[in-house]
């Protein structure tokens, strides 16, 4: 019986070992997109007020757990049943990516001040906008996630079934506790710095610290709304790059992230029109 005990232990030594070190391969593999993943994440997950920032956050990283819940199996299933399903699927994604990227790059553009009454209509909203911008950090994680998911898997196509899901599973907690973890740091950065600032008495290193952290914030919120833009971009022009041959083999001696991100500017420009007019088409039938 003890004999028995100890062969079951040391079968999960072995299997957690495995694990290990597949997983240390695969989150390896989607180090790129997992820091993508949080540039695009911390800037929707900013510009709320202080006292919403993180039940937002909270709200992100639920909806961000679902999407892993129905993209992890879901994934395992159309691997086994009709691979080639999941490169369409990315593909598609990959063309909302870049909607969203050339859309944030417009706006920024021909960006206009609004008036008074707009203003206010705004703050009247807030509640709707907050449900809207939750909405749409959900379904940029959930294509991001696929993404996730999908360099995961194939880094472990090679081992058994069970090492495949625990492995695949372990990078998808990783990719929303710990990408979420530290959006919780980045946007709570000026609230540690104020207490900084009153644990000091307003003097000394803490005092500069907290000081630094306060000023730090705004230039980081602007920051990550460049850099979550560009990786918008990037993404999307990645997913073209890597599972549409034409595009792989074309312009051979172009850096390889100059040619995504053309690649993924060119394709959110072509999706302008087309998002625009579905959401103009969708409002009118509603209406």
């Amino acid at each position: 019986m003890a004999s028995g005990i100890f062969a079951v232990l040391d079968d999960i030594a072995a299997l957690m070992d495995d694990v290990a070190v597949t997983a240390k391969l695969a989150t390896r593999k989607t180090a790129g997109i997992l820091g993508d993943d949080l540039a695009v994440n911390a800037e929707k997950a900013t510009g709320f007020l202080s006292s919403r920032e993180i039940p937002v956050l909270i709200a992100i990283m639920k909806g961000s757990f679902i999407n892993k819940l129905i993209i992890v199996p879901v994934a395992f299933l159309l691997q086994a049943l009709y691979p080639p399903a999941i490169t369409i699927i990315l593909i598609l994604g990959g063309f909302y990516l870049a909607f969203e990227g050339v859309e944030k790059i417009i706006e920024f553009l021909f960006h206009r001040d609004k008036k008074g009454q707009e203003v206010v209509a705004e703050i009247k909203n807030d509640e709707a906008a907050e449900k809207a911008k939750i909405k749409s950090a959900v379904l940029t994680d959930f294509i991001l996630s696929i993404e996730i998911v999908i360099i995961a898997l194939g880094a472990v196509l090679n081992q058994p079934l069970t090492i495949q899901i625990i492995t695949v599973s372990i990078v998808a907690i990783i990719a929303t506790v710990g990408v979420y973890g530290i959006v919780a740091l980045i946007v709570r950065m000026d609230d540690a710095g104020y207490r900084l600032m009153q644990k000091s008495g307003n003097k000394g290193f803490l005092n500069t610290l907290g000081e630094i952290l306060v000023k730090a914030l705004p230039i980081v919120i602007k920051s990550l709304a460049v850099i979550g833009t560009i990786a918008l971009l990037l993404v999307s022009g990645g997913i073209f790059d890597h599972n549409i041959k034409f595009l792989h083999d074309l312009l051979p001696n172009w850096n390889e992230m100059i040619k995504q991100l053309l690649f993924g500017t060119i394709a959110g420009l072509l999706m302008v029109p087309v998002f625009l007019g579905g959401k103009k088409l969708i409002a009118a039938i509603r209406n």
